[in-house]
């Protein structure tokens, strides 16, 4: 007997393909917000090639983490300013038609006991979505945002980003990945600092670590003291002694094949001093390489000017003059831990990063040399 076929059909019914998700059109655009302790800031870009072309931009002084290191709250003057900025935000999003996107709080939120009401705040007023992120993903995205910038001679990495409310540092071991191949392993971190071994050589996180002291937060701790020099040297000591955890802090590293690559307003505030820019430029202070003795040589000047001479200094800039010295002191403390006499300065940071893993999730940028 002829097996018996459903629905009397004469035949049994042709299985239904699930049509392929449609990728993205490269024309897309992907935008990045992030708002850290001090500052908001965004990036709307497109897809091209291996990188990406920022359309529209927004960055401000937002000063969100004001008070937070005594009260353990955001204050509702803080906050306020931020959701001013935030509705900037939401206009060039709209105006843009942007659908893809990542809106991200930082370290002020991860500590602050109101963040919630914050959160809800910013989306009732708004009508934005803020994700507050830990900090592997933290430092993640500043390590992604940096590939570009990694020398292919390039066998130890540090990355670090100072940012206002923390300073994450990831030390990554390269020295199994073939040179040409090492910007991109460094990409391949968007999926996680302990993925799966694939296909590709990969980049070996060696550790990484979130200290909880950035611009905004060090300064705060030593607002008390009124000497300028010494408040300089005791800030520099403290960021010393809060990275005694991380694993590589002792080890014996050859100058040979090591990189430090510095991500932040207080780096690039440096190098464009260094460099006597009247008026920023990135495309002269991104991928530059400074000395450990150029930038003695400008945290000295810093110090020459004195709190007036700084404020007044147009290089240094209104928003920043009462940070760069905390900054410089958490430079100054990691150039004379780590074994190099050079650091490699990045203008980028998180949402770079988080553009890169947008773009790069989706499949829309091109594999290829940086």
């Amino acid at each position: 007997m002829a097996p018996r076929r459903p629905n009397g059909a004469g035949a049994f019914p042709k299985a239904v393909e699930t049509p392929a998700p449609v990728p993205p059109d490269p024309a897309t655009l992907y935008a990045a917000l992030d708002l850290g302790t001090n500052s908001c800031r965004m990036l709307i870009a497109q897809p091209k090639g291996s990188q990406f072309h920022v359309v529209d931009s927004f960055s401000k002084s937002v000063q969100l983490g004001t008070g937070l290191e005594g009260s353990g709250r955001l204050s509702r003057a803080s906050m306020a300013r931020t959701v001013q900025a935030l509705r900037v935000c939401k206009g060039k999003l709209e105006t843009h038609a942007v659908e893809r996107m990542r809106l991200i709080a930082t370290e002020a939120c991860r500590r602050a006991e109101n963040a919630r009401e914050f959160i809800k705040m910013v989306r009732r007023e708004t009508g934005l979505r803020l994700e507050i992120i830990q900090p592997e993903e933290e430092a993640r995205l500043a390590v992604v945002s940096c590939a570009p910038l990694v020398s292919t001679k390039t066998e130890q990495l540090l990355v670090v980003d100072i940012g206002g409310g923390s300073t994450e540092l990831v030390w990554i071991d390269l020295s199994m990945v073939p040179r040409p191949e090492r910007p991109r392993a460094i990409m391949r971190l968007h999926a996680g600092f302990h993925s799966e071994t694939g296909p590709f050589p990969a980049a070996r996180v060696v550790d990484w670590i979130s200290v909880p002291l950035g611009v905004a937060t060090l300064k705060e701790q030593f607002d008390d003291v009124e000497d300028d020099h010494a408040r300089f040297a005791l800030m520099s000591w403290f960021f010393e002694e809060n990275l005694a955890e991380f694993s590589p802090y002792a080890a014996e590293q050859t100058k040979d094949g090591f990189q430090i690559i510095g991500t932040s307003g207080t780096v690039t505030t440096v190098a464009a001093t260094h460099l006597g820019l009247r008026r920023y430029d990135r495309t002269k202070v991104d991928g530059l390489r400074m000395t450990s003795g150029q930038i003695d040589e400008v945290i000295r000047k810093y110090l020459e000017l004195g709190p007036e001479g700084r404020r007044a200094d147009p290089r240094i800039g209104r928003d920043r003059h009462a940070l760069i010295m905390s900054g410089a002191a958490i430079l100054q403390a990691l150039m004379r831990v780590w074994p190099t006499d050079r650091m490699s300065v990045a203008d980028r940071g998180l949402r770079e990063g988080l553009l890169y893993a947008q773009m790069s999730a989706d499949g829309v940028l091109e594999e290829g040399p940086f």
